[in-house]
Formats: C-alpha cells, structure tokens, sequence
C-alpha cells in the first residue's frame, strides 16, 4: 500500500492542501474524502501543494481533477504549487497543464490570487 500524507492549513486566499508521499491508485481517495470538508468559500482559491509527492499516476491526477471540480462547484479558484518535474510532465502530456495554474511555492500562488477574480 502506498503511503500518503494530507496536511490542510487555512490562509486568507484560503485552504491549502499539502501532499507528501505517493499520489496513486491506493491513496487517492484520501484527496477526493478530503474535499468536502474543506471550508472553501465562494471567491477564494484552493492551493494544492505538491512540493513532496514522490509518483503520481493516473489515479492521482484524479484526484487533483476532482479538487477542480470542487472549487468550481463553489465557485472558488485552484492552483497548484510547487509541482515536481515528473508530475508537470504527466499534466503537460494529458494537457492538464493548460487547466491548472502553477506556482512556484504555495505562498506564491497566495500571493498571486486576486479574490474579485476568481480564476479556474
């Protein structure tokens, strides 16, 4: 079994979840049961980071699929940070790289976001 470790911590753009370990078929489910507790408000921005995820397959980037798909439902933004070269290329091969945006760092998507503009 794979092993994987979900930290959230609340900033004012909003949540950020940090991930650390493999993001895969037998860990996925850990994001996605995750999502709906989230106090996620509408204008705000979920921030995913990625700094220390060691693989990510196809099930991991449903994961990440399905915290957009949150974020849209409440009308809330989402950015990825600190995506590791090997999980950029499998985002970049499925085209999901034009979906996500990416930061650098997790405090650079922060402060990146813009609350009046939502972005997707």
């Amino acid at each position: 079994m794979s092993q994987l470790a979900v930290h959230t911590r609340t900033t004012t753009a909003g949540p950020v979840m940090e991930l650390t370990g493999e993001l895969d078929y037998d860990s996925y489910t850990q994001v996605r049961d995750l999502l709906p507790g989230l106090a996620l408000q509408s204008g705000q921005q979920l921030v995913i980071d990625l700094t220390d995820i060691t693989f990510c397959d196809s099930s991991g980037i449903t994961a990440l699929l399905a915290a957009r798909n949150h974020a849209l439902a409440a009308r809330a933004g989402i950015a990825l940070a600190s995506v590791p070269q090997h999980v950029s290329r499998i985002l970049s091969t499925v085209g999901l790289d034009r979906v996500f945006t990416t930061h650098p760092t997790a405090q650079a998507a922060e402060a990146a976001w813009t609350p009046s503009a939502p972005r997707t």
